[in-house]
């Protein structure tokens, strides 16, 4: 004779077939730690967030949640570090989580920025003067004339050049960063 099952049983048999696996649990905390990793870094980046406020929420996670959202932060701090705009802020961000001084990676760091700015102005400096000339020669001249240096293919062509030169050297201090 067929047994007659209460809706509780039913339900829970249901729901053993809906039930996510260990693989399923731990794909959705990766998931959680690497959205909390990008929210950190985003409200860090954006000034919402200060390096004190990101440790207190870094120690309310348990150890290995705390561990992966510092390698991911590390590993986004670090690949933001451009040539292009001033990067003290995340240097502070690595030195903080990597509790440990990089005073010599940071003066490395911001001589090859600086040659890199400075480089980058004398370019800009050329590329306007060969605009003006370029204009002049139409018959465009005056001193409210001012060439669009910035949307310039010239500048564009000398930007990347400049680029690939310090490219190596800004990766490498990149590594030492990691390696720390």
């Amino acid at each position: 004779m067929a047994e007659i099952k209460s809706t509780l049983e039913l339900a829970l048999e249901r729901a053993k077939r809906f039930a996510l696996s260990e693989k399923d649990k731990e794909e959705i905390r990766q998931k959680e730690i690497e959205q909390k990793t990008l929210s950190l870094f985003y409200r860090f980046r954006r000034n919402h967030l200060h390096l004190h406020e990101i440790q207190k929420e870094m120690e309310r996670m348990d150890e290995k949640a705390r561990e992966k959202v510092k390698e991911g932060l590390l590993s986004l701090l670090v690949e933001t570090l451009s040539l292009e705009e001033d990067n003290e802020k995340m240097l502070r961000g690595v030195e903080s989580l990597k509790r440990q001084p990089m005073d010599e990676i940071k003066i490395e760091f911001r001589e090859l920025f600086t040659q890199y700015q400075q480089e980058r102005n004398e370019i800009k400096q050329k590329v306007a003067s060969q605009l003006l000339d370029d204009l002049k020669k139409k018959g465009i001249a005056g001193d409210a004339v001012e060439p669009n240096v910035e949307g310039s293919s010239l500048l564009k062509g000398e930007s990347l050049r400049l680029s690939q030169k310090f490219y190596s050297r800004l990766e490498g201090i990149k590594e030492k960063i990691r390696i720390l």
